[in-house]
């Protein structure tokens, strides 16, 4: 595939949003929801069928995240950083399984994709980190630097080169949101109580 404006423009607003949720910058949704527009087209044209419907979930879930973001904290606050809890990795890791064996399976069989198993295994990755990213879990950046670490060579492997050079930077912008999280939900752990609204 040639370069399109769809992908500089995934590019950009990819960029952006990511450097605004390491920064805990609201604004990440908003910016957020226009990349997925942007990404579902793109990634119709390139066949990465898990990948297009993956967008129109993240528009779902980055409303979600707005909302959570913007009233989670409480009156005046602001939601803080929190650990995933067992119940949760629990959920995540069963859902996730389920979810990369059943889009595995309709990809194989009802799509061109050739694939399936990898653009399964990203959509659920992806799912399970913005959850944790709605929510601001620490490790969601964890999920989200595994679910990189596969889409790098996936979308080379598709021609998608700026969006897998996209992705390198994704990469890097995750362990400075890891390193910043970490750092601000030790803040707020030696902080005295109230002191956070």
């Amino acid at each position: 595939m040639s370069l399109t404006w769809t992908e500089i423009l995934g590019f950009a607003t990819g960029a952006l949003c990511v450097w605004l949720v390491a920064s805990q910058h609201i604004a990440n949704w908003p910016i957020g929801i226009a990349n997925n527009v942007f990404f579902i087209v793109l990634f119709t044209q390139a066949k990465l069928y898990a990948d297009a419907g993956l967008q129109v979930v993240f528009i779902a879930l980055a409303c979600y995240g707005w909302w959570t973001w913007a009233r989670g904290g409480g009156p005046g606050r602001v939601l803080p950083v929190r650990r995933t809890s067992r119940v949760e990795w629990i959920w995540l890791l069963v859902s996730g399984a389920a979810g990369v064996a059943v889009l595995t399976v309709l990809l194989a069989r009802m799509t061109d994709s050739n694939v399936p198993f990898w653009d399964a295994l990203t959509t659920c990755l992806s799912l399970a980190a913005t959850y944790g990213q709605c929510r601001k879990r620490l490790e969601s950046w964890w999920l989200w630097i595994a679910a990189d670490l596969v889409y790098i060579p996936l979308y080379a492997y598709k021609e998608l080169y700026l969006t897998a050079i996209l992705y390198v930077g994704f990469l890097t912008l995750c362990v400075l949101g890891l390193r910043g999280w970490r750092r601000d939900m030790a803040l707020a752990a030696s902080a005295p109580a109230g002191a956070l609204k």
